[in-house]
């Protein structure tokens, strides 16, 4: 830290110092120009052809002593140091010494309130004090004493003000510079907190997905694992092909949270509806019958409605998995009605209906998929609604506007 920089520190934490030391220069000032003639013998200032009275030495002591409190109490100073340069300007032999108290009181309260006040005050000191001086003081009216007064009460009202709007304009651009930042951190927060929030639901549709299937696929291989190897044999190639899924997809999802320039940055694009039957042939393979009917309204849908119409399907056929019970079929539709694609899953499982009906994570013991589901669609604008059909099952309806905007460009490049 530079010695300048220690002394502004030293100042800012130590100002009635400050302001003592100010006090005894303006004193020093004071008492050297009163011993000083401006006009001597050679036509220009000599020292020591004059000496100042003991009342006007008093009067200096008393301005600069005034001068320590300036600023505690700017007003009661330039008060005080006007009224003790009017009695100087009365009493004694004037030559500017005790004015310059009052010129130093004036530039405070300027620094320290606004222009309309700094110049009302500012013109009756003016006026106030170079009147006196010609009225009632030792000189002439026209003397260049009395002008000087007028001038220099001018510039210190006009100096305080400046240094005022300064101090305001740097005050002003510190105060937005902090609110940007604080408005960067904020924005950086959100997105960071939309980003943890859009991963963890990726990651619960893969895991919830895949798990599933392979919790089904492991039953069954145990059960037939004794009387019939092949079914078994099959059964573990399933579940095989659902980890080597599941793997792959979390190493898509998880390579979101890489650091830039880190190797082997994710390529694999995000599933969507093309890969509808790839997903409908798992839980075939896992012994729930899946019938869908689409036709070209999957086609050509923006990349965060593909999306969300994927992870829809993905979640909901899961939940049938898990909860419908056996022998439950399940029925998936996508249609397009007007400027919206409409995603229907239908089941007419039979299973627990307070079981499956806590997944809605309004149970106490419900898990997250049906949130993130409305969450995906409330993220590209769309309406999902879910529930129990009338006569059993469950169903769920999601309706998303083809003519969105995908939410992010990562939400449409990851999984």
């Amino acid at each position: 830290m530079s010695t300048l920089v220690r002394g502004r520190c030293w100042a800012k934490a130590h100002p009635l110092a400050v302001d003592a030391a100010l006090a005894a220069a303006v004193l020093v000032c004071m008492v050297i120009g009163s011993f000083v003639e401006p006009y001597g013998h050679d036509g220009g200032p000599s020292w020591g052809t004059r000496t100042p009275s003991a009342l006007s030495l008093v009067l200096m002591v008393l301005g600069a002593t005034a001068l320590v409190l300036r600023r505690r109490a700017p007003w009661v100073v330039l008060a005080a140091t006007c009224g003790f340069t009017v009695v100087d300007l009365v009493t004694g032999e004037f030559r500017g010494g005790v004015v310059m108290s009052a010129v130093i009181a004036l530039f405070t309260v300027a620094a320290r309130t606004n222009r309309p006040t700094t110049w009302r005050v500012g013109l009756i000191t003016m006026t106030g004090l170079t009147g006196v001086a010609m009225l009632a003081g030792p000189l002439p009216w026209y003397a260049q004493e009395n002008l000087g007064i007028f001038a220099w009460t001018g510039m210190a009202a006009a100096a305080g003000d400046a240094v005022r709007s300064r101090r305001a304009f740097v005050d002003a651009i510190r105060e937005r510079a902090e609110r940007a930042e604080r408005t960067r951190e904020e924005e950086a927060r959100r997105r960071v907190a939309e980003e943890r929030l859009r991963i963890a639901r990726d990651l619960h549709d893969v895991v919830a997905h895949h798990i599933a299937l392979v919790n089904v696929q492991a039953g069954v291989a145990a059960h037939v694992m004794d009387k019939r190897p092949d079914q078994a044999k099959e059964a573990l190639a399933h579940v095989r092909d659902a980890s080597r899924s599941a793997l792959n997809e979390l190493r898509a999802t998880v390579g979101l949270l890489r650091q830039t320039g880190d190797p082997e940055a994710p390529t694999e694009p995000a599933p969507g509806l093309a890969r509808l039957d790839d997903l409908v042939e798992t839980f075939r393979h896992a012994g729930l019958p899946v019938e869908v009917t689409s036709g070209d309204a999957a086609r050509n849908l923006p990349a965060g409605v593909d999306l969300a119409a994927y992870r829809i399907i993905q979640e909901a056929l899961t939940n049938v998995q898990k909860h419908a019970g056996t022998g439950a079929e399940a029925e998936v539709s996508i249609i397009r009605v007007g400027p919206n694609v409409e995603v229907t899953v239908l089941d007419d499982g039979t299973g627990d209906k307070g079981e499956e009906s806590g997944q809605d994570g309004e149970s106490d013991g419900g898990g997250h998929g049906l949130i993130g589901m409305r969450e995906r669609v409330s993220a590209v604008g769309g309406r999902c609604t879910v529930g129990p059909r009338y006569g059993g099952g469950f169903r769920v309806h999601a309706i998303l506007p083809v003519t969105a905007k995908p939410v992010t460009p990562a939400e449409g490049g990851t999984a």
